[in-house]
């Protein structure tokens, strides 16, 4: 029988093929039965692992409960953080709760300044709003305490007194009141405005 080149050629590579299959097989990745491995661990380690894997057992829907406690917590401690899609919005909420408030107290609310928000911890910012107004020193306790009342998280800031009008007994108020946002509504700020 006559063979090509070609053919002779194809039967040394399936040749060499083989043998590399054969000593990968048999040589480099052979079967190693394992022998029956005897344990080290004594009775009293086995019964400390035991009781350690029931106790995580029990712990586990008690980890859980008590997350869904403190997640629950959470959610009515932040009932009073106000909620707005926008710190623009935020803070127009702040002046009219102002403006509520001091119609309700009598105090003719004027203007509106707003600063920026600015970061209050790690999970929330600050929206503030200053507003001047002119009253009469009861009035304004009045104001400050009606004020306490409101759901939100609000306080005063600052809160500046000057007197007014002597012969009526008034005072010129310029009153900063912050409330408590959602973090995301605070800018971010980046580059060297960091330092």
């Amino acid at each position: 029988m006559n063979l090509s080149t070609r053919d002779r050629r194809a039967l040394v590579l399936l040749g060499a093929g083989l043998v590399t299959v054969a000593v990968l097989r048999f040589g480099v990745y052979r079967d190693s039965t394992a022998g029956v491995v005897e344990s080290s661990d004594s009775i009293p380690l086995a019964e400390k692992r035991l009781t350690r894997l029931r106790q995580a057992e029990v712990s586990g829907p008690a980890k859980q409960a008590l997350l869904t406690r403190l997640s629950a917590e959470l959610a009515q401690r932040e009932k009073d953080v106000i909620q707005a899609p926008t710190a623009q919005q935020a803070q127009a909420h702040l002046l009219e709760t102002i403006r509520r408030v001091g119609k309700s107290e009598g105090v003719d609310v004027r203007g509106g300044e707003f600063p920026e928000l600015r970061p209050l911890g790690d999970n929330y910012g600050e929206a503030a709003v200053s507003v001047n107004f002119e009253c009469r020193i009861e009035e304004l306790v009045n104001f400050l305490a009606a004020l306490t009342r409101e759901p939100e998280l609000v306080a005063t800031d600052e809160i500046r007194v000057s007197t007014a009008n002597a012969k009526d007994k008034t005072v010129n108020v310029r009153l900063t009141l912050a409330g408590v946002v959602p973090r995301n509504l605070v800018p971010v700020k980046k580059g060297l405005a960091l330092f």
